[in-house]
């Protein structure tokens, strides 16, 4: 039995990749880079299994960015979110230039959700000096906090 991460029943199709980066292009045409600066931490990418539309939110329930994803229509793979989240992270990481200049205060991140608006996946942070693609920003926060105060203990 292979693990869902390296099963991938789902594979996605050019117009999906289309489809997906003209989203995220859209998301980031909303926010140009001006003077005002919106001021929010995430961009809520909700799928929905069943009507393959993706819609982006902001931090007050805004939307931004609506399409349908026709590979996604009423698709019952086991690992349907799992794909979603590769072939978004994926279309983030290549269009990452586009992504981090966006009019957007930082640190921010576009995050996958359900329909119920439960986190799946944090897809995308960006900060000033720090670009996570998938996986947490605080990962190994403590072990760093941990031999930074032993340094700091050690000079005195």
């Amino acid at each position: 039995m292979t693990s869902s991460n390296t099963k991938n029943d789902m594979k996605a199709t050019e117009q999906t990749f289309q489809q997906t980066e003209r989203f995220i292009r859209k998301v980031v045409q909303k926010f140009p880079v001006s003077e005002e600066t919106a001021i929010f931490t995430d961009i809520h990418v909700r799928v929905s299994q069943d009507s393959g539309e993706m819609l982006a939110f902001d931090d007050n329930e805004q939307e931004i960015n609506r399409c349908v994803v026709d590979q996604w229509i009423e698709n019952k793979d086991e690992d349907f979110f799992d794909s979603v989240t590769a072939v978004l992270r994926g279309k983030l990481k290549q269009m990452s230039e586009q992504v981090d200049a966006i009019g957007i205060v930082k640190p921010f991140s576009f995050v996958l959700e359900d329909d119920e608006k439960e986190t799946i996946a944090e897809l995308y942070l960006a900060d000033d000096d720090t670009v996570i693609i998938g996986g947490e920003l605080m990962e190994n926060l403590d072990q760093d906090l941990d031999a930074f105060f032993e340094e700091l203990i050690k000079e005195e």
